[in-house]
């Protein structure tokens, strides 16, 4: 990899790829629509030499291509409200899709685990059966096909690196736990998403990040999915108690069923729209890291209380 273009730099999977790309000093575009979020992103990471930033619609081909200068690689990592997802997940895709083929680069697209449906084993490699009962999952699993259509796609490859429920200081409020986690470090009253007994995966955003950067330099590893693990599983009261000690605060935290979102819902269309994948709140999906581990290098694993307390820790300064 010589160059790199991440598109939806502003995001939380986007931004941490962003950073890990420039600490490896590895010369990176950061493109995002919003030249504010831009600016933030820009002051959080800090100055690299080798890293710019460039504004643009990512639904426009041609801003992707004016961007990606002489990029040979590209990462995936801009996405849409779950309220959207239905109706601008796949031209989203299609329209950056184009944009690579015509450059001719490599694609490394972020994605969740919603394809895979219900889980039909302990661990899911990326050999389970995709068979979503869901909305959201059908949609996911026509990205993936999508990015996969070798008769459309003749001069890009592509990988597909899915990431379980993730944390970290550049998760935002789009992800389950970020608003969570924002509101524990202000010492503010917090909601919880789904069941807070049942231990669930999350990864720590800097960890999926070094991970990504690392598949993306491996050739071999195009046209493939690779499961992005994290490290391992924990409940949602050991979240609550590891960030409000880290944080000094201790304000409640209400869980939120499917009663409390369809409340909420009524006011903020993308809460409604979560009542549909609290499956995974009571069957977790586990992802199963042997493939990247075999073939890439070992899994990064920082430990929940070091995670967390970082997280809390950053979220408190920023």
């Amino acid at each position: 990899m010589k160059k790199a273009i991440v598109i939806g730099a502003t995001g939380g999977t986007g931004a941490a790829i962003t950073e890990e790309l420039a600490k490896q000093g590895i010369p990176t575009i950061a493109f995002g629509r919003s030249r504010t979020k831009l600016n933030e992103l820009s002051a959080s990471i800090g100055e690299y030499a080798n890293l710019s930033f460039a504004e643009g619609d990512a639904l426009k081909p041609e801003d992707i291509i004016a961007a990606a200068q002489d990029a040979d690689v590209l990462f995936h990592c801009a996405n849409v409200p779950y309220n959207e997802m239905q109706s601008k997940l796949l031209p989203l895709g299609e329209a950056i899709m184009e944009a690579a083929n015509r450059l001719g680069i490599k694609v490394v697209a972020i994605d969740g685990i919603y394809p895979y449906g219900r889980r039909q084993s302990e661990r899911v490699d990326e050999n389970h059966p995709k068979a979503p009962h869901t909305r959201k999952g059908k949609t996911r699993l026509q990205f993936e096909h999508m990015l996969f259509d070798k008769s459309r796609w003749t001069r890009s490859s592509v990988i597909i690196a899915r990431l379980p429920d993730y944390y970290g200081p550049t998760a935002n409020a789009a992800s389950y736990l970020g608003s969570t986690l924002e509101a524990i470090a202000a010492g503010k009253m917090a909601f919880f998403i789904g069941n807070m007994r049942t231990p669930r995966e999350y990864v720590y955003l800097p960890d999926a990040a070094a991970m990504v950067v690392e598949l993306a330099k491996h050739d071999h590893a195009y046209g493939q999915n690779w499961n992005i693990p994290g490290a391992g599983l924990i409940s949602g009261r050991d979240i609550v108690r590891i960030a409000q000690q880290a944080s000094g605060a201790s304000k409640a935290v209400i869980p939120l069923g499917r009663i409390g979102l369809s409340l909420i819902g009524m006011g903020v269309p993308v809460m409604k729209e979560v009542v549909e994948m609290l499956y995974l709140t009571e069957e977790p999906v586990v992802l199963n890291g042997e493939k990247y581990e075999r073939h890439i290098g070992p899994i990064r694993k920082t430990a929940f209380e070091q995670g967390i307390a970082a997280t809390i820790k950053e979220l408190q300064t920023s």
